[in-house]
């Protein structure tokens, strides 16, 4: 690993080479028509909400289970956020509570697939209004294509060869503009950082007059930079091992009193860590497992409900009690059989 980053990097901190080629593979891996390589999320989400131009003070609808990032950048810069609730089964915000957001004022969505778990974007799609998706729970999964019944037809539309998979598109590529973090616990880190990109030629038209003026004091310096592209290029390898490591860890909690989420769009969804919604306090597992050398945390321990429980409880039921009963497990490819064993045999047997 030291000998691969020292050759990317070579010898160059700040932004350059290495960020350009990170920036080049997100493109070819995901079908996007643009993107840029910035510091943080927040930053991203800063770059897109100038792109879009919302006027001040637009309602811009939230997760309540979302990263507490997204909250302040959009207080930040001056919209009004407005905090929605999530379903218990997927942790994610439904059609309706995105329908009752717009009847509030909402005027464009941050979609946050959280837990690799992927939402019926049709249902989404179908309001009309803007949506900027954030992926880095969810990067490079898919939705799979839908085949007409009639053979003699053509595939969707959707599959082509640039979607960046033969089985379907990507996730991230239906927003108006797509967040990509790879901060220390997204799918794919740089340790610290994000990608914004841009799905359509329009939106990155757009989009890379502001990229064209970013000071490199907002870019992904190389050294991130490096670390982020060996992880895109080891992603296959790591993902079918992630994979594995889920399905004996779901079956494993099957056997007990406690679930993990449903997957709507299980076949193409990214494996992140492994969630469990809990049927008991979450301080009594977190000491069980700990007593078995297994260290877990709570999912949304930096949730937007996380950063302002005291205010949003009332409204948001189900996310309060996700923060409060979601326990992360480890779920990593190096994590190795031993390790892996003894994690199943805690989910078997969690009080």
């Amino acid at each position: 690993m030291e000998a691969v980053l020292t050759c990317m990097v070579d010898e160059h901190l700040g932004p350059g080479d290495t960020a350009f080629r990170l920036v080049q593979t997100v493109k070819e891996v995901i079908g996007c028509d643009g993107a840029i390589a910035l510091r943080s999320p927040s930053l991203a989400l800063e770059y897109a909400l100038r792109a879009l131009e919302l006027p001040a003070g637009s309602g811009i609808m939230l997760s309540a289970l979302a990263p507490a990032w997204q909250l302040l950048t959009v207080e930040k810069l001056g919209y009004k956020p407005l905090v929605l609730d999530v379903t218990e089964n997927d942790g994610l915000v439904s059609a309706a509570t995105v329908e009752d957001g717009i009847q509030n004022g909402g005027r464009l969505l941050i979609l946050t697939e959280s837990m690799g778990v992927l939402p019926d974007i049709q249902s989404f799609l179908a309001f009309g209004i803007p949506i900027i998706e954030d992926v880095s729970q969810s990067a490079l999964s898919y939705y799979p294509v839908e085949r007409s019944e009639d053979p003699s037809e053509p595939m969707s539309s959707e599959h082509n060869e640039t979607d960046g998979d033969v089985h379907g598109k990507r996730a991230g590529m239906y927003g108006v503009y797509t967040i990509f973090g790879m901060e220390e616990r997204d799918i794919i880190t740089a340790g610290g950082g994000a990608v914004l990109f841009a799905p359509g030629r329009r939106e990155w038209t757009v989009l890379k007059k502001y990229a064209d003026e970013a000071p490199s004091t907002d870019l992904m310096p190389d050294m991130n930079a490096a670390l982020a592209f060996v992880e895109l290029k080891e992603f296959n390898r790591n993902e079918t091992v992630r994979r594995e490591l889920f399905t004996a860890f779901s079956r494993a909690i099957m056997s007990g009193r406690h679930k993990t989420f449903v997957r709507a769009v299980d076949s193409g969804s990214t494996i992140y860590s492994f969630p469990v919604v809990l049927n008991s306090g979450f301080k009594d597992v977190k000491a069980y497992a700990a007593k078995k050398g297994i260290e877990v945390r709570q999912a949304y321990e930096n949730s937007i409900i996380a950063l302002r429980q005291s205010e949003l409880a009332a409204s948001c039921i189900c996310a309060n009690s996700l923060l409060l009963r979601c326990a992360l497990f480890p779920l990593y490819p190096r994590l190795g059989q031993k390790d892996a064993g003894k994690i199943v045999k805690v989910l078997m047997t969690l009080p």
